[in-house]
């Protein structure tokens, strides 16, 4: 990676420890909230037959998760290419 300057180099790692961060909190919600605290409120609703706060625990923070992961891919191909870093 070659940036112009430090403060451009500043500016991405910036973005990219926001953008990792608001990832991390949307997962952590999923998982940890989701999946442990607001189970039992969750259960009370039906999702294929399996109730939404054990489909949470057991299935919907993987797919949150590995959805995350595209997302933070598209994000910083956006972020490279804005930085002039891509390649």
């Amino acid at each position: 990676m070659a940036f112009k300057d430090e403060e451009q180099a500043k500016a991405y790692w910036s973005e990219n420890l926001a953008l990792m961060f608001k990832l991390l909190a949307i997962w952590f919600v999923v998982s940890f909230g989701f999946g442990i605290l607001l189970v039992d409120v969750l259960n009370e609703v039906r999702f294929f037959g399996f109730k939404l706060g054990f489909w949470f625990s057991q299935q919907g923070a993987i797919y949150t998760f590995v959805a995350l992961i595209f997302v933070y891919v598209f994000k910083m191909n956006s972020l490279d290419k804005k930085y002039g870093v891509d390649e």
